[in-house]
């Protein structure tokens, strides 16, 4: 793998169909990992991506190796997501329909490192900067405990470079979440911080 094979397209709303079973499939392989733990099926994941294309306003960030998708990074209006999500941001004083929604990124493990997770955001920030109308861009990320004997020796967090792009989170803001979690039989519930930044607007 060279990183100049490497091609990253933004797609919006409808645009994205054709790609569902791709990322679902990524999603759901890249979730089993620390933090997420995640034991849901593509066949789930590709039910869950329809609400993004459905939506005209959705994005999808794919990355490409070849004709192969091995990352991808979504976002839409908040207003749009579910109302597991927007409940904590209302509730917190941002108005949904001014909040654009960036959801989960994945990348698989042998193509991190090569500047992909900023291209993620920064395609998503662009895209919601195109809509117009909106004055934050946010996202949720699972809260673990750092001494769960779980997690891997060598995994790094990405606060710091989350708190590098100007997210940071909100105090007492989560949503919470429950899913099927490796090891566990059945549903497990979860908590998730919302962090959030200021999008500015470029003339």
């Amino acid at each position: 793998m060279n990183a100049r094979s490497i091609t990253v397209r933004t797609l919006v709303g409808d645009a994205i169909a054709p790609y569902v079973d791709d990322l679902a499939r990524l999603r759901s392989q890249v979730f089993r990992e620390w933090p997420y733990l995640y034991a849901g099926s593509a066949a789930y994941e590709a039910e869950y991506l329809q609400v993004y294309t459905r939506s005209k306003r959705s994005v999808a960030v794919l990355a490409f190796d070849g004709a192969r998708v091995v990352g991808a990074s979504t976002g839409l209006p908040l207003a749009e997501e579910s109302g597991a999500f927007i409940r904590p941001f209302a509730a917190a004083g941002y108005r949904p329909e001014s909040t654009f929604y960036c959801g989960e990124s994945v990348l698989l493990p042998a193509y991190r490192g090569q500047g992909l997770g900023h291209r993620f955001f920064d395609e998503r920030e662009a895209h919601a900067r195109a809509l117009g109308g909106f004055a934050s861009t946010a996202f949720c990320a699972v809260d673990r405990d750092p001494a769960d004997p779980r997690r891997p020796q060598a995994h790094r967090d990405n606060d710091v470079f989350w708190r590098k792009r100007g997210y940071a989170p909100v105090a007492g803001m989560q949503v919470a979440l429950p899913w099927p979690e490796v090891g566990a039989d059945g549903d497990v519930a979860h908590t998730l911080t919302c962090w959030t930044r200021p999008l500015e607007v470029f003339w």
